[in-house]
C-alpha cells in the first residue's frame, strides 16, 4: 500500500485531532490505481510552521485553514504555488467567501470544505483529492516517458464511450419495461439508434487501435504492388449507402499507372477516411470527385467535395489528434476526431504529403502526394 503524506494546517487543536481520528485508519482505492493509499498525518498550527515543514519533507496533500495567526492560508497557498511543490491543497475554513474562493482557486487550491464537516464529508473530499493527485502525476509521468498517447487513449475512450453506452442502456431498459407496448415494431427507432451508437463506438475503438499501432511502431506492414484505383473503389462502395441517403454522387478518375508499392490495409485507411469525410461533410445533393494521377515520380490523389467547407482557423488544426470541427453544421455528424490524424501519419510513413484546400460553404479538397521511391 502506498502512503500519501497529509499536512494539516489549522490553529485549532480540536480540528487537527479530529482529522487524525477520521483519516488515521482510512485508505483510498480506485479500480484504475495500482494500489490503495493510506495517510501519514502531519500537524502544523501556523502558516510559518507549515512552510518550514514543506521545505523539509515530502508532502502530498495540504488541508489548509485560512484564518491562521501570522501568515494566513492564502499566503501559504501563494508560497506553495511560487515554489512549485507537487501537491494538492484543500482549503478548510469557516469563513468562505467569493473573494477567498477566487484567490484560492487562482493560486491552485483544488477545492474547499467548510467547517464544521462530518467524517463522511472529509473522507469523500480526501478521496477526490487523492484521485486528482494520482491522475495528475500519472499524466506527468506519461508525458515525461513519451507515452502521452496512452493517457489520451484512455481519457478519450472513456469520454467518448460514456454517452453512447448510457443511451443504449436507456433504450434497453425502456424495451425491458415495455414502455411503448408489447410489439417489437414499437421499438424499431430505438433499435436503429442503438445500432448506430454501437457502430460509432466500434469505429472509435478501431481508430484508436490504428493510432496506437502507428505511434508504437508495432504495426506489421505487408508491402506489395497494389492498385490504388481499386482501393479507392472499395472505399466508395463502403460509403455508398450513406451517399445514397444524402444523394451525394461519387465519381472516380484514374490517369496512368496507379500501381504503388504499399500496404493495402494502410492505403484503405487513407481512402476510407478521406472519402468518408467527403460524404459526411457534404451538402445534400452534392458531389465527391476522386482523382488518381500518375506523375511518373509520384502518384497524386485528390478527394474533392462540395460540402460545408472549413475556415482558415479550422484548417490549422484538423490533422491534430482528437480534433473535431464543432459548429452548427457539424453537431449532428459523429466521429472520433482521429481519422485525419491517422491519415496524415499513414501518408508520412511513405514520405508523402497531404494538403487541404477549403472554402466555407463551397467545399474541401484533400491532395495526397506519394513518391514512388
Amino acid at each position: 500500500m502506498a502512503t500519501l503524506h497529509v499536512l494539516i494546517v489549522d490553529d485549532e487543536p480540536g480540528i487537527r485531532s479530529g482529522i487524525r481520528r477520521i483519516l488515521g485508519n482510512y485508505s483510498v482505492g480506485y479500480a484504475f490505481m495500482d494500489e490503495d493509499f493510506d495517510f501519514n498525518l502531519i500537524d502544523a498550527g501556523t502558516g510559518e510552521e507549515a512552510i518550514e515543514i514543506l521545505n523539509q519533507q515530502k508532502v502530498d496533500v495540504v488541508l489548509l485553514d485560512n484564518k491562521l495567526p501570522g501568515m494566513d492560508g492564502i499566503e501559504v497557498l501563494e508560497y506553495i504555488k511560487k515554489q512549485g511543490f507537487d501537491l494538492a491543497v484543500m482549503m478548510i475554513t469557516s469563513y468562505a467567501s467569493l473573494d477567498l474562493a477566487i484567490k484560492a482557486t487562482k493560486n491552485g487550491a483544488f477545492n474547499f470544505m467548510p467547517k464544521p464537516f462530518t467524517p463522511q464529508e472529509l473522507r469523500a473530499s480526501i478521496e477526490n483529492v487523492a484521485k486528482h493527485l494520482y491522475l495528475k502525476r500519472m499524466t506527468k509521468k506519461m508525458q515525461a516517458e513519451g507515452k502521452q498517447i496512452r493517457f489520451q487513449f484512455l481519457s478519450v475512450l472513456s469520454h467518448e464511450l460514456k454517452s453512447p453506452l448510457n443511451a443504449v442502456e436507456g433504450y434497453l431498459k425502456m424495451m425491458q419495461e415495455k414502455q411503448l407496448g408489447d410489439k417489437i415494431e414499437d421499438y424499431e427507432k430505438m433499435i436503429d439508434r442503438s445500432l448506430a451508437r454501437l457502430k460509432g463506438m466500434r469505429n472509435l475503438i478501431m481508430d484508436l487501435l490504428d493510432l496506437t499501432k502507428i505511434e508504437s511502431g508495432k504495426k506489421e506492414r505487408k508491402l506489395r504492388e497494389i492498385d490504388l484505383g481499386a482501393i479507392a473503389r472499395t472505399a466508395m462502395d463502403t460509403m455508398e449507402p450513406y451517399s445514397i441517403q444524402k444523394n451525394v454522387k461519387m465519381s472516380l478518375k484514374v490517369k496512368g499507372n496507379t500501381y504503388f508499392l504499399a500496404d493495402a490495409d494502410e492505403m484503405e485507411i487513407v481512402f476510407n477516411n478521406l472519402v468518408s469525410n467527403a460524404v459526411k461533410y457534404n451538402s445534400d445533393n452534392g458531389k465527391v470527385e476522386i482523382l488518381i494521377e500518375d506523375h511518373e515520380k509520384e502518384i497524386v490523389m485528390s478527394v474533392a467535395d462540395t460540402g460545408i467547407g472549413m475556415s482558415e482557423e479550422d484548417l490549422d488544426k484538423i490533422f491534430q489528434d482528437f480534433v473535431r470541427i464543432k459548429n452548427s453544421k457539424t453537431k449532428e455528424i459523429t466521429g472520433s476526431g482521429l481519422g485525419l490524424s491517422i491519415t496524415k501519419k499513414m501518408v508520412e510513413q511513405y514520405n508523402g504529403t497531404i494538403q487541404v484546400k477549403s472554402v466555407p460553404d463551397k467545399g474541401t479538397t484533400f491532395i495526397v502526394s506519394l513518391p514512388r521511391n
